[in-house]
């Protein structure tokens, strides 16, 4: 009977009761109920993440039912922390809460899509030609082909293929451009590897097998920080968040801790039941502000002023006026506040040079190796001058003397060094302070001070006499620094502040018109923040987001913060310094990863570029730049060397040798040995010769060549072009060569200054790459803008690995069920790739040699090769030496056809160089054989006879967990040994309890596992202290990897004292000049508003992932918004859900408006990243469909940031380079007048009368 006649006869139904009449059975049907029943029924429970560079990495419970998954919660297993620490669950979100909606849903990627035009042209080419390489040679070479699929890029039109094909199409065109233009003309984007590190070894190994570019992204989504390379000599090293709960004092500077880090946010809130007092530092009045006992409402881009101020209060009452006996034997032996700095005369004044070295001295000193990287400082004890133990000199060239004990470098005496020279002064001096408070701002938005740009400050010196018989005055860090934040300590200089009410440069009251807070509240916040690190030793502390980050004075901003946790002694002290988070950046198991990643088993070294010169080069981004270097650089500079363009800047770091290049040489590399060899020279020597006459250049020297172009690329776990992607337009129009938005000018249309030493083409180039396939589970903005789009697993979909900065847990994601439709993992689809390349390689690559190019790189000898300033070799001013004056230069031979047997077999480097990073290296041969017995190997004749097996994803997680010393205690032990013997300090200890501990891929599938210690980071894994950066500098006298092998306050790098940075100081927000171009020149009846933009993450999504989930959706406003504060609001005649235009030379992109008080009068802010496929109308200006957040961005990039072969300041990857910075920006706003959703014919809507009508009059 049905649930319906039931229903019907429920009065009539035949009922039997029981129990006297309190029971009543009856016969209908209750089959119905089981949809309810079965609803939270299923068949099993897996465990796996989320991999979506969120900092939480959270471990979450897949259900599954009948072979689907049902719902996800949160797991909460994780191992405990310690008794005195709340655990580190419950971990999760809304976000990660609604992720299964996307295996399912409409905008999942299902099969391989091709874009119709180029599949049509594919298939003809085919029927023309039987070799697929020269199908796809017969498209790209015919101008008219290439265009008529180029244009049509971000327009649909993909049309479903099938893997056979697909895998065809891309090998063919990654053999044809190899063997015509070389293989560094392929590259691949794909961010963060901690979230997946699988995955991206999926595509890395695919790229670094036949010798393509794989592109940073830490620096160009501008999470990198540069000032911590430049202070420690380490990038990002961060606390757990449990150590927040160790803290006294914690202050929130720019992190939008509930928001943005909501499942450690319970930390933060649990530490103020203990009596912990949070501050937040925010312009606008965010989730963080809420919650914090004191909100600091500074306003946006003026942060190094308040740093600055709160430094100057710190020095002033806790190392002047009553002197806090911590901190001074703190930065006495943890910082270069002792280290001797030369003074250089000129006319305006003694100048701050560079660090005295033992070089400068007679007889070097003593020391033979390495004397113009040992840095000098006073010994109190005796008045001599000394080269302590630690410095950088004696980190290579030497063994046992690399440590921070207070040890004379020469004899191996005691030393006391001494922090001022107050006492022991030759004299007193005035030195050159820049000052670069006093520009104005061209918008008048940032306000400027009344100040001379050179701030001459009394300085303590003593006399020395150099090795060639001349004296030069030298001063300690410690009394220029004090003299920087304008402290008065008893030399009567009339410069620098005798009490905080003085507007003099850096006090608070100075500090109050730029900023907006009141000097009161600077003074309160400091004095506390320094009396708790005082009384607790340390244990003050500062969690920062990367939104100062993306400033163009970035550094500023972070070393201002920085130096107030070095003065207190915070760094490296458990519940104490500084916690940077910006995305999951911590890969844990990183030297495990990394031969894996990048073949390093089967050759080295790999190509690797800096995304942020990547991008700004090939998108040409150059062509229309309106910053000059002479209006950044320091006041006091020479600003004749500093009149070219920032691209020029750029190309001459790569010849340099300080940044690599993407393409390398301006020829193919595979072409370039087989001439030299013809010509019967060594490759090296023939590069030199042909560079040195000039016959060779750098494809940085002209990008607009078409042999210099990035032909191929590949963008896998990442939304390029819908998140990080800063010049959005200019990508558009130059990478792509499709339809776009830009409105600017170029150089030549402006008449502007054109570089000089990259050549100009008159047409600029539309349309460098040739094939772009993204791998994606979802139809993103990339995707759209793809020629192949391969449809990948989600992370519930397939194995792998997950990390990260907050927690210190490795675990899996797991395949829960296979991958839907024909979705495959990234694994599979790279190995397929690989499979198809190598076939195709018949007739066209074999056994090649492959001449790479190799920037001087930070943890090797190369960060000494240049300490003598900038030379360069094509100017005549030093010889062009490879890994000297220039790149190191290598010979990588290349077995194309077994690619395939490579990428799914582990090489025979490993045993023959054994394993290593950051400098040290050991012997994995156990480890090696081990694999062998785990993975089995390969039984079959080729290349990989007899290798261990990288057929899976779980084999690949294996090789990570049994190379790293954090997943396998034996490697630990053995790590660490390697690093003793450079500090001849045993540190064994450190990992001998965990020896025998090794970690598997099915135990993380059991259960979160905390990894082992190891000297890749600066933490220690401990049962009785959190994890802590800085904690083993700081605890086991390791040096810094710095100059002077302490933190370090100051800088002195020629380009460096150029730009007035060797001091942290106030650099206010820079003039990009892209709105007076447009204001007034597009009206729409409308008032045009001048507003900053910033783009700081969101509620309802991370990164551009769930901003397109209709749960999401749903929560937030259904599609982009802009906020804007009241006031502008009312003087645009806004109100909120207003569709409004947001633009400037940049582009252009359309919104609706969220009015709020929370937001500062001059500032608009739009959340990255909301995806441009939802709910976007056309813009008015452009007559496209309206942009996204970095449509009216571009990047900007800072010669100091392209700084090489020189300690700290050299390249790694993802470590130090160039940074895409964009917030210095502003923008026009404005209400739309006509809302035209480029749909039909007639589907526009206008606000201007207050009400929506249609074309034709009618109301919509």
């Amino acid at each position: 009977m049905s649930q319906l006649l039931d229903r019907l006869r429920f009065f009539n139904a035949k009922k039997q009761d029981f129990s006297d009449g309190h029971g009543v059975m009856t016969e209908e049907d209750r089959g119905w109920e089981d949809g309810y029943r079965r609803r939270w029924q299923h068949d099993k429970i897996v465990r796996s993440t989320h991999g979506v560079n969120c900092t939480g990495s959270c471990s979450w419970k897949i259900y599954v039912k009948d072979g689907l998954v049902t719902w996800e919660t949160q797991q909460t297993d994780y191992p405990r922390t310690r008794p005195d620490l709340p655990n580190h669950e419950p971990r999760g979100c809304p976000r990660g809460a609604s992720y299964s909606w996307y295996i399912y849903s409409a905008n999942r990627l299902k099969y391989p899509k091709v874009r119709k035009p180029l599949l049509k042209l594919w298939r003809e080419a085919k029927q023309a030609h039987s070799d697929p390489v020269k199908a796809w040679e017969s498209i790209v070479t015919d101008p008219v082909k290439a265009k008529s699929y180029k244009t049509k890029r971000g327009l649909g039109g993909l049309v479903r293929s099938d893997w056979k094909e697909v895998n065809e199409i891309i090998a063919a065109s990654n053999v044809y451009t190899t063997k015509t233009y070389g293989p560094d003309r392929i590259a691949g984007f794909s961010p963060i590897p901690a979230m997946s590190m699988v995955s991206y070894a999926a595509g890395s190994r695919y790229l670094s097998l036949i010798g393509g570019n794989c592109l940073s992204f830490y620096d160009w989504y501008c999470d990198l920080p540069p000032a911590s390379p430049q202070i420690w000599g380490e990038q990002t090293d961060v606390p757990e968040s449990a150590d927040w709960y160790n803290s006294g004092y914690i202050i929130a500077w720019g992190s939008n801790v509930p928001q943005t880090r909501t499942p450690d946010a319970h930390f933060f809130t649990e530490v103020r039941y203990k009596g912990t007092k949070t501050v937040s530092i925010t312009p606008d009045y965010s989730e963080v502000a809420k919650l914090t006992d004191e909100w600091i409402p500074a306003k946006q881009g003026t942060d190094s002023a308040v740093a600055m101020a709160m430094g100057h209060v710190i020095l002033k009452e806790f190392h002047v006026d009553k002197p806090s006996a911590y901190f001074k034997e703190y930065v006495k032996t943890k910082t270069d506040f002792p280290y001797l700095i030369r003074l250089d005369e000129s006319d305006q004044g003694y100048q701050q040079g560079r660090f005295l070295r033992a070089s400068d001295l007679a007889g070097d000193m003593g020391q033979e190796n390495n004397p113009e990287w040992k840095t000098i400082a006073l010994n109190s004890t005796d008045g001599e001058l000394v080269s302590p133990t630690g410095s950088i000199g004696y980190r290579w060239g030497e063994k046992g003397k690399w440590n921070i004990d207070q040890l004379d470098g020469k004899t191996g005496e005691t030393l006391d060094l001494t922090l001022s020279l107050k006492d022991v002064a030759d004299e007193v001096v005035s030195v050159s302070f820049p000052y670069f408070g006093a520009k104005e701002h061209e918008l008048g938005y940032f306000d400027h001070t009344d100040h001379d740009e050179n701030q001459l400050r009394k300085v303590p010196a003593k006399r020395i006499t150099l090795a060639d018989g001349t004296e030069a005055l030298v001063a300690t860090v410690y009394d220029l620094t004090l003299a920087n934040y304008g402290v008065e300590h008893g030399l009567s200089c009339p410069n620098s502040a005798a009490s905080f009410e003085e507007n003099k440069p850096y006090t608070p009251q100075w500090q109050e018109k730029i900023t907006g807070v009141p000097a009161a509240q600077i003074i309160k916040i400091a004095r506390e923040f320094a009396d708790n690190a005082d009384k607790t030793t340390g244990r003050s502390m500062i969690i920062i987001g990367a939104a100062m980050n993306h400033w163009y004075n970035m550094d500023m901003n972070y070393r201002g913060v920085i130096n107030m946790l070095m003065m207190c002694g915070c760094i490296g002290q458990s519940g104490g310094g500084w916690a940077h988070y910006v995305g999951q950046e911590k890969l844990r198991p990183q030297c495990g990863w990394l031969p894996l990643a990048f073949g390093l088993d089967w050759q080295r070294p790999p190509r690797q570029m800096n995304g942020t010169s990547f991008f700004y080069n090939h998108a040409n981004q150059w062509r229309y730049e309106k910053l000059e270097m002479e209006e950044v650089v320091s006041p006091l500079a020479d600003k004749s060397k500093w009149g070219a363009s920032i691209l020029d800047y750029n190309t001459r770091a790569e010849r340099m040798g300080w940044l690599p290049s993407a393409p390398q040489l301006g020829m193919n590399p595979l072409e370039l040995t087989k001439q030299a060899a013809a010509a019967g020279m060594e490759p090296k020597d023939w590069a030199v010769d042909k560079l040195k006459s000039g016959e060779l250049k750098f494809a940085c020297e002209d990008p607009d060549d078409v042999k210099n172009h990035p032909h191929n690329m590949f963008i896998w776990r990442s939304n390029l072009l819908g998140s990080s992607g800063k010049g959005h337009e200019y990508m558009l129009r130059h990478l792509l060569g499709t339809k776009h938005g830009l409105m600017g000018k170029d150089l030549d249309e402006r008449g502007a200054k054109k570089p000089e030493d990259v050549k100009w083409h008159d047409e600029a180039v539309e349309g460098k790459i040739d094939l772009l396939v993204t791998l994606d589970f979802r139809m993103s903005t990339t995707c759209l803008y793809s020629d192949i789009v391969l449809p990948t697993a989600t992370w519930y979909e397939k194995d792998d690995m997950n990390t990260s900065d907050m927690h210190p847990f490795i675990h899996p994601l797991s395949k829960a069920v296979d991958p839907v439709w024909e979705s495959k993992s990234d694994w599979d689809i790279f190995k397929g790739i690989a499979k198809k390349f190598s076939e195709l390689c018949d007739g066209h690559l074999g056994v090649e040699k492959d001449f790479v190019t190799v920037p001087l790189q930070h943890d090797t000898p190369g960060e000494l090769a240049q300490p003598d300033g900038v030379k360069a070799w094509w100017k005549g001013e030093c010889d062009l030496i490879p890994g000297k004056t220039a790149p190191n230069m290598v010979v990588v031979e290349r077995d194309y056809p077994n690619t395939y047997k490579r990428f799914t077999s582990l090489g025979p480097m490993l045993e023959k160089l054994g394993n290593g990073g950051k400098g040290i290296n050991w012997d994995t041969k156990d480890e090696v054989d081990f694999l062998g017995q785990l993975n089995y190997k390969h039984t079959e004749e080729g290349a990989h006879e007899g290798r261990p097996k990288i057929e899976t994803a779980i084999d690949a997680a294996e090789v990570i967990l049994s190379l790293a010393p954090e997943t396998n205690g034996q490697v630990a032990v053995k790590a660490w040994d390697a690093l003793s013997e450079f500090t001849g300090k045993d540190h064994s200890h450190l990992a001998k309890p965990k020896e025998d501990e090794k970690i598997r891929f099915r135990d993380i599938q059991a259960q979160p596992r905390k990894i082992i210690s190891s000297p890749t980071w600066s933490g220690l894994e401990d049962e009785h202290v959190s994890y802590n950066a800085g904690y083993t500098n700081v605890h086991e006298l390791i040096p810094w990897r710095t100059v002077t092998g302490r933190q370090q306050f100051y800088q002195d790098h020629e380009w460096m004292r150029d730009f007035g940075e060797t001091q942290c100081l106030y650099k206010p927000p820079i003039n990009l000049k892209t709105v007076r171009p447009l204001l007034g020149k597009k009206p729409n009846g409308n008032k045009e508003l001048v507003l900053n933009f910033l783009t700081p993450h969101q509620k309802w999504g991370i990164h551009s992932t769930y901003s397109d989930n209709l749960l999401m959706l749903t929560l937030s406003r259904g599609g982009p918004i802009v906020w804007i504060s009241e006031t502008d609001a009312k003087a645009g005649g806004i109100e909120d859900n207003d569709w409004i235009e947001v633009f400037n030379v940049n582009g252009a992109l359309a919104a609706r408006a969220v009015v709020s008080q929370r937001v500062p009068d001059g500032m608009s802010m739009m959340y990255h990243a909301q995806e441009r496929i939802v709910n976007v109308p056309g813009a008015e200006t452009t007559k496209t469909r309206g942009g996204i957040h970095n449509s009216v961005t571009r990047a900007v990039m800072k010669p100091t940031h392209m700084i090489g072969g020189y300690a700290q300041q050299s390249y790694g990857f993802n470590y130090y380079g160039t940074v895409g910075c964009n917030r210095d920006e502003f923008v026009i706003v404005r209400k739309m007048d006509k809302v035209d959703w480029l749909d039909a014919e007639g589907d526009v809507q206008y606000q201007g009368s207050g009400q929506s009508q249609s074309e034709n009059g009618g109301v919509k």
